[in-house]
């Protein structure tokens, strides 16, 4: 058989699978089209706990449902939702028993370059990091950092912090621990994670990432 007859033959083939593949496609979702997917249902069934990643994750909080609901249907969550549940959350939030709300800028530094925390490849038990810059530009060295939250290169300078211990400074470092354990309680629908309220970093992490943002001393400031 010559080459273009061959080749013809071999055109002709595929077209038909490619048909009768399409074809069964859609008659199956004709088919399916009535019954509504329970999506919650396929991902428990797909989903298996490994390491710090458990089934509990795929539960949500009212915080989470009505966030989910807002972005799914493009309608802002109201005002008086909002303020109710931001308020409640705000209520909860754990400040430091020894009410020191800083701790080592340098340590600090680590956790916001670590990019590890809950994974389910991480250890149980090890410690976490707080990926940083991955949203936001902080210390001047690091050239490599994103973009999708907001700068907070001279965080403690732009807002007037000469020391974080004084009364002075109270009122906007209770804000920074609260947005930094969970950012919900200010700003109901953040993308930016619940680091201490999820379990992500511990108290004297958060403590860490603190001093970062607040001491006069960290390169944030400089």
């Amino acid at each position: 058989m010559k080459k273009h007859a061959l080749a013809s033959v071999f055109k002709r083939y595929f077209a038909t699978i490619t048909v009768s593949v399409v074809g069964a496609t859609l008659m199956v979702a004709c088919a399916t089209v009535d019954k509504p997917l329970n999506t919650l249902s396929v991902l428990k069934a797909s989903f298996a706990e490994r390491g710090p990643a458990k089934m509990d994750r795929l539960e949500q909080n009212e915080m989470q449902r009505v966030c989910s609901q807002a972005e799914m249907t493009g309608k802002a969550v109201d005002d008086k939702t909002k303020t109710r549940i931001e308020t409640a959350l705000y209520k909860d939030i754990p400040y430091p028993a020894d009410g020191k709300y800083t701790g080592d800028w340098k340590l600090g530094e680590r956790i916001a370059q670590d990019g590890t925390g809950l994974q389910f490849s991480d250890r149980i038990g090890a410690p976490s990091g707080a990926n940083c810059y991955a949203c936001h530009q902080i210390a001047p060295q690091e050239i490599s950092y994103g973009t999708l939250g907001p700068s907070l290169y001279k965080y403690g300078v732009i807002r007037g912090v000469k020391d974080p211990n004084s009364k002075d400074s109270e009122a906007i470092v209770k804000y920074t621990w609260a947005r930094l354990w969970n950012t919900h309680s200010v700003n109901l629908c953040s993308n930016m994670p619940r680091f201490g309220d999820a379990g992500i970093l511990t108290t004297a992490q958060v403590k860490d990432v603190m001093a970062l943002l607040l001491d006069p001393a960290s390169p944030v400031n400089k």
